[in-house]
């Protein structure tokens, strides 16, 4: 059997590491604490997705990809992009 020897600040930097996102994603869920909304531009859109303007714009057309605007601005919610992701799975 092999033995670990760990300092306790290495101890105490596990605990924490391990168990701090675990709490915070708990407490969100238990007080039911929204994340604040990401909006997106077109540029970080297409290199989230690895594809080209015109075809982002083509998406948004058809109605593939839900986009707000104001003004000249275009913006997309990065949640809702993960949706269209996740709607569209193979397999």
């Amino acid at each position: 059997m092999n033995s670990v020897i760990v300092s306790p600040e290495g101890f105490i930097q596990q605990l924490k590491d391990s168990l701090i996102p675990e709490l915070t994603a708990k407490i969100y869920k238990e007080l039911n604490i929204k994340q604040p909304t990401e909006y997106l531009t077109r540029d970080e859109v297409c290199k989230m997705l690895k594809i080209d303007k015109t075809t982002l714009w083509r998406w948004t057309k058809e109605k593939k990809i839900p986009s707000y605007g104001i003004g000249n601005r275009v913006y997309f919610i990065r949640e809702e992009v993960d949706q269209v992701l996740l709607k569209n799975k193979i397999n």
